[in-house]
């Protein structure tokens, strides 16, 4: 092969996509948002809808989500993420709105207003990283925390007689009836990224088609949280996170 043949256009198998800002990112090596945000960017782009979207980025670890997507973005105070879409679809009817948010942003301070936005079935997507632990401040337990699983404030395992229940937000927003689609994905793997892709597309869809609330769930790892090599926090997701938190869709109108 010539290298003039490698380079051709119908050639390229990747590509930065043209969403996705050319800048240095915050998250640790390892980390499952930066393939999120990819899949976010390329069917922004690949839809059309560049100038077309509003984006709300919570406080956590993706709170820096507005450097990396270059698409119009507001930033939320911590877990009020769904109010702020609420707002700005309501206000601008014309715009695909999604919020992207971690489970403790999601399932701890923002509990009410995630329940509520669902249950009125706001037309917007709510994309949800869960890697069952807080992240950014330290590793401390969230709500998806597993039982028996250590974070910087359960050192001898998460017990549901102290610390209660790990909280399947997710399986509750399938319940209401403003929710239209609710999927739980993950992207440890090519194919599971695919199927993130193609759930993602679909939310999007939804709220183009003002068909209510879809809410995404990527069960993810956090290498950093969990003290483990990103090889190792993909095998122990696979082995622990999926028994409680199963991928495929649990709603899907």
């Amino acid at each position: 092969m010539k290298p003039e043949d490698i380079i051709r256009p119908e050639n390229k198998v990747y590509a930065r996509p043209e969403l996705l800002t050319d800048r240095d990112t915050h998250y640790c090596p390892g980390c499952s948002h930066g393939v999120v945000h990819r899949l976010v960017a390329e069917l922004l782009a690949e839809m059309g809808l560049a100038d077309k979207t509003i984006g709300i980025a919570p406080v956590g670890c993706a709170v820096f989500a507005y450097n990396y997507i270059n698409v119009d973005w507001i930033e939320a105070a911590h877990g009020r993420a769904p109010a702020l879409a609420t707002a700005a679809s309501r206000l601008n009817p014309d715009r695909m709105v999604f919020t992207y948010q971690g489970d403790g942003d999601l399932a701890a301070i923002g509990t009410a207003e995630t329940i509520h936005a669902c249950n009125r079935g706001e037309n917007i997507t709510i994309i949800f990283i869960n890697n069952a632990i807080y992240g950014m401040t330290g590793g401390q337990m969230a709500p998806t925390t597993l039982l028996g699983m250590k974070t910087a404030t359960t050192p001898y395992g998460r017990t549901a007689e102290l610390n209660g229940y790990p909280l399947a937000i997710t399986n509750l927003l399938a319940q209401l009836d403003g929710t239209c689609y609710v999927t739980r994905q993950a992207v440890h793997t090519p194919a599971a990224v695919r199927k993130a892709k193609g759930a993602i597309k679909k939310a999007f869809e939804n709220t183009l088609g003002k068909r209510g609330t879809s809410v995404v769930e990527i069960v993810a790892t956090c290498n950093s949280g969990w003290k483990l090599t990103p090889a190792q926090s993909n095998e122990w997701m696979a082995e622990h996170m999926f028994a409680k938190y199963p991928l495929g869709d649990l709603k899907n109108e």
